[in-house]
């Protein structure tokens, strides 16, 4: 756990330098663009598990979120994004830029969570992805209740 949270803060601070040419307005919009595709993909699967089982899109939704989890978009966390700016507005709580351990905590739940969502898609078991998307959902859930203003 400890190895995954430092490897967190390292490829944290590498997409930091490579992200701080992007204004904070447009790090705000580029998070919750990631964040509106994988709940438009969680949906997808939840519809899946709720009528027809297709195997095929429940893979490509759940590689979608996996892919969104791993990208980095720790680092559309910048300087000056805990706050809105003009006509962007932003839930995240200031909690989520000092308490960087149970960020690491909760980032690599999420992390672990959407990957094994996409393995358990990969399968084809439908009761798998059942209790890898809830799973997921908790993930997402843990993170939102310590971290997002409602």
């Amino acid at each position: 756990m400890k190895k995954a949270i430092a490897l967190g803060v390292i490829t944290l601070s590498l997409a930091t330098t490579a992200i701080a040419q992007v204004k904070p307005e447009d790090q705000i919009k580029y998070r919750q663009a990631g964040y509106s595709f994988m709940a438009w993909n969680m949906g997808k699967i939840k519809a899946n598990l709720e009528g027809e089982f297709n195997a095929k899109q429940v893979e490509a939704a759940a590689n979608a979120i996996a892919g969104i989890a791993n990208s980095g978009m720790g680092a559309l966390y910048g300087p000056g994004t805990d706050k809105d700016i003009g006509s962007v507005k932003t839930r995240v709580k200031p909690e989520l830029f000092t308490d960087k351990a149970e960020v690491g905590k909760v980032a690599t739940a999420f992390n672990a969570a959407a990957n094994d969502l996409a393995k358990a898609a990969a399968t084809g078991d439908k009761a798998a992805v059942k209790k890898a998307f809830s799973d997921t959902g908790a993930a997402c859930k843990g993170c939102h209740d310590k971290f997002r203003q409602e």
